[in-house]
């Protein structure tokens, strides 16, 4: 069997540029590279449902931003299989029959679901869909025989549980579901682009995110707004590169052509830390250094976006025929599954002969 990879992103609203530098941006890479025999890329409608119940019409408008933001950063139908996560009735079977190899104190300590469970006040009142996250997230992975599913780094806690549940399943029933693979970003700015106030996480709902649609006057009014050294508040003071988001997104965005085309007195970003380091460099030299560097990276992106929402029924095109295929694939795991868990009682001919057998004698 070749190479699989599955991920996907929930619809709770545009996707932003830790979106892109965490995984969006790596899977047109993958999808290019030719080593994959299959890219499954899933809107996950009925994970976001879990703690969106009461406000589905949200959910549901969601989900074509989120196919224009693939589609606009260069995923491609003919490569990768677009799909919403709804459309596939064998991934509830699948969770149904996962829940049995896992414990409550099991998911209780997975940090993930700690964490998001804070986040959303769920502390008091926790939802059985949003708890049970983890197996549905398994039964994803596992559904199309994903090899390799590349996450952010606050995601790694989740495929180990997959990880888990794939080792327990096989130990009982025999080796029947892939082991996955997690694939993390490979610049370590990437793994987790904090908000532009500074903060760890970039959130819509903490409203500090860029989104890739973003027209450039509101890009760059969010570039010059941006965290920097509270401490640098002259030119000529030295300054700190470790928690500056500006330089965390330059990390994650710049190369050296950047520096050719919008700032040639630097040769690279090395040098630009180092001069921030000594001072005499202010803020919003780099702001608009970044700023420049921002929108070119943006501009192509948010221009597809724009062709695609031209014709919004060839992108539900797309994404009814990638949720078929996906039900094909889904549905033969599912059949591997209920083989090896022995609930196959009407294909099973020879249970039928041995049963009819026994009655007979």
């Amino acid at each position: 069997m070749g190479k699989i990879i599955l991920t996907g992103d929930r619809p709770t609203g545009k996707l932003h540029v830790g979106h892109y530098v965490g995984s969006l941006r790596r899977r047109v890479e993958l999808q290019n590279s030719g080593e994959y025999e299959k890219i499954f890329i899933m809107i996950a409608d009925a994970q976001a449902l879990t703690d969106n119940a009461d406000n589905p019409e949200k959910v549901r408008q969601n989900v074509i931003e989120v196919a224009l933001d693939y589609l606009a950063c260069g995923l491609d139908p003919a490569k990768s299989t677009l799909l919403i996560q709804s459309q596939i009735p064998q991934l509830c079977e699948l969770s149904f029959y996962y829940m049995n190899l896992v414990t409550v104190s099991r998911l209780q300590r997975n940090p993930t679901v700690k964490a998001e469970i804070q986040m959303r006040n769920f502390e008091a009142s926790i939802p059985v869909g949003f708890f049970c996250y983890p197996i549905s997230q398994a039964a994803d992975i596992t559904a199309f025989k994903a090899t390799t599913v590349p996450v952010g780094e606050d995601q790694m806690p989740m495929i180990e549980q997959t990880k888990e549940i794939v080792h327990k399943f096989n130990s009982v029933y025999g080796e029947t579901l892939v082991d996955p693979k997690i694939l993390l970003p490979e610049q370590e700015a990437c793994l987790r682009l904090p908000g532009i106030d500074g903060k760890a996480k970039m959130s819509k709902s903490l409203g500090n995110c860029i989104y890739l649609s973003e027209e450039p006057e509101d890009i760059k009014k969010k570039v010059m707004s941006m965290y920097t050294d509270p401490d640098h508040i002259r030119v000529q003071d030295p300054g700190k590169i470790e928690g500056n988001t500006v330089f965390t997104y330059l990390d994650a965005f710049s190369c050296p052509e950047h520096f050719e085309r919008y700032l040639p007195e630097y040769a690279n970003l090395d040098e630009l830390k180092d001069h921030y380091r000594r001072g005499g460099l202010g803020d919003v030299k780099v702001k608009r250094f970044l700023n420049e560097v921002l929108q070119e990276t943006l501009e192509p992106i948010r221009n597809r976006r724009k062709e695609f929402q031209k014709d919004i029924p060839y992108v539900y095109d797309v994404l009814k025929e990638g949720s078929r295929q996906a039900r094909e694939v889904a549905e033969q795991t599912l059949q591997e599954v209920r083989d090896a868990m022995k609930i196959n009682y009407f294909d099973d001919l020879d249970l039928i002969r041995e049963q009819a057998e026994k009655y007979q004698a």
